[in-house]
């Protein structure tokens, strides 16, 4: 009997070793279950025209080699759209799954509700583990996330306040400083996160970069980049607005940049947030007017790319993290920004505009499980959908409250045949030079109406647009949009098929207006001028 029981013990120790050892190396391996990991990386303005993988002026410029690193081994997406092109409202929408009349967060000067349902509480129900580290941007206290530490609003590139569950306060007070560089430090808690996650669930993380947001600050070990340079102007740099093209509002022009640079070289107690610019003083003393905007153009996009290139080395970190920690082959890595910005096209810098540098996010993704590497997709994507992705690769229920649309098939060149053919887009932070608008864009074409009103939503401006205005794109024939067509006889026919759908859209999408006569009476009025 002792024999029995001695040899029943050894055995009972060798079968626990080996299930210790192999929980270890799943563990390792980063499989510890099916449900794959997703590590969501986003930037604050990193537009396409600066990522080197779309192509444009740039791509022979611009240093980063780490999102190409990602395009070769993933899927690039050609047509993701922004639904609303400014930082607040693009990321309640991405967590929300709602846009932005259905979400509430419709302008800058809005904020999410803890209370209100989002993709990292429905993750966080399914198992997951849930973080968000860096820009945050929503006010309230971010909620589903099982740890967070977010910048207060924009927060600083250097020696930044983190906000954490310890020293949260509602909006702009709280938080403890980190001495460095955000971006690295968003990176390095991202990191040291994941390390210490719980480990018997899959992650979901949100790390979220400052960068490249004004005013486009960089660590010293990029300031040598681009030093020796002349960066080529993009085609419609000289376009005079309203002179060239019959547009009625100014939008951002870059002069205005100038005129930041110089106030902040003037009056040094200028230098904080958003003018907080590297490299003072500038001046353009004895300069011509395009000299002197030529001048601005070379620091802002220099500079711009430099801050992005300290988003691309971190994402390098990121990724060679995972490998070492063996997390590679089961987690989800995506890349993209919140929306688009204008890099000195139509004169402009900034985004909100219809216009394609603003509504084109830029995004890639890599799943070596699934995604095919070094694929392109052309299908039109918006960011209401990317919960619905989330939610999709987690085997989680996706709330019908949500309205965006997986995208999962079409990663894997499976589009579905009813897969929509236009993004609907609107624009609520009303300005006179950047007024409200709303619209569709298609496969080619784009239709946009500008009702020029704030509507007396949070945070908009009394000052109306006088001109109410139209404007419409044929971007296989006009992709730099210098020509509004509206006009033109030879499209009639495919404007009033386009205006059919943005009624189809507002539908569909739920956005009526409803109890508003004011811009019910200005669609009216100018629906078919």
């Amino acid at each position: 009997m002792k024999i029995k029981y001695f040899f029943a013990l050894i055995l009972t120790v060798l079968l626990l070793t080996t299930s210790s050892c192999k929980n270890k190396t799943e563990e390792k391996s980063g499989v510890q279950s099916e449900r794959p990991n997703i590590l969501f990386i986003m930037s604050d303005d990193h537009t396409a025209q600066a990522w080197g993988i779309y192509g444009g002026i740039l791509k022979d410029y611009v240093h980063n080699p780490n999102i190409k690193r990602l395009a070769a081994e993933g899927c690039v997406l050609e047509n993701c759209l922004v639904s609303n092109s400014i930082c607040t409202p693009s990321r309640a929408t991405i967590l929300t799954g709602q846009y932005s009349h259905i979400n509430g967060v419709t302008t800058l000067g809005a904020g999410l509700s803890p209370k209100h349902n989002n993709i990292a509480k429905e993750l966080q129900k399914g198992g997951y583990a849930t973080s968000i580290i860096g820009k945050w941007h929503l006010k309230q206290e971010p909620a589903g996330f099982d740890y967070y530490a977010v910048l207060p609003g924009q927060g600083d590139y250097w020696n930044p306040r983190l906000k954490t569950a310890d020293n949260w306060e509602d909006y702009y007070g709280g938080g403890k400083v980190v001495e460095g560089f955000s971006t690295d430090i968003i990176a390095d808690k991202t990191m040291e996160w994941i390390e210490n996650r719980d480990k018997s669930k899959p992650f979901m993380a949100m790390c979220h970069f400052k960068a490249t947001h004004e005013p486009y600050d960089y660590p010293e070990r990029f300031s040598h980049l681009y030093r020796d340079e002349e960066i080529p102007v993009p085609d419609s740099f000289y376009d005079q607005g309203a002179e060239t093209t019959g547009r009625v509002f100014k939008g951002q022009s870059i002069d205005n940049l100038q005129k930041r640079y110089l106030a902040a070289t003037a009056d040094p107690s200028l230098r904080k947030d958003y003018m907080d610019y590297p490299e003072l003083p500038f001046s353009v003393e004895g300069l011509s007017a395009d000299e002197a905007r030529m001048k601005t153009y070379q620091k802002f996009v220099k500079d711009f790319m430099r801050c992005g290139a300290a988003i691309d080395d971190n994402i390098g970190r990121l990724l060679d993290y995972l490998e070492k920690s063996g997390l590679a082959e089961n987690t989800i890595v995506i890349y993209t920004a919140d929306q688009g910005y204008f890099l000195g096209e139509h004169g402009w810098f900034d985004k909100r505009l219809i216009y394609e540098e603003s509504i084109h996010m830029p995004f890639v993704i890599r799943y070596p499980k699934e995604i095919p590497a070094g694929t392109r997709n052309t299908d039109i994507i918006e960011n209401a959908d990317f919960s619905a992705l989330f939610a999709d690769y987690a085997g989680i229920e996706y709330p019908e409250t949500m309205q965006g649309h997986s995208f999962r098939e079409n990663l894997k060149g499976n589009t579905p045949t009813d897969w929509r053919k236009h993004g609907y887009y609107r624009y609520w932070d009303h300005s006179k030079d950047r007024p409200g608008h709303f619209g569709i864009r298609g496969e080619r074409y784009k239709l946009a109406f500008y009702y020029g009103n704030g509507l007396k939503v949070n945070g908009y401006t009394k000052e109306e647009q006088p001109d109410k205005y139209w404007e419409f794109f044929d971007l296989e024939k006009d992709p730099n949009e210098l020509h509004n067509a509206y006009n033109d006889s030879e499209y009639r026919d495919v404007i009033s098929g386009m205006k059919a759908e943005i009624l189809k859209q507002r539908e569909l999408l739920g956005d009526l207006d409803e109890g508003n006569e004011e811009i019910h009476q200005i669609i009216a009025d100018h629906w078919e001028s």
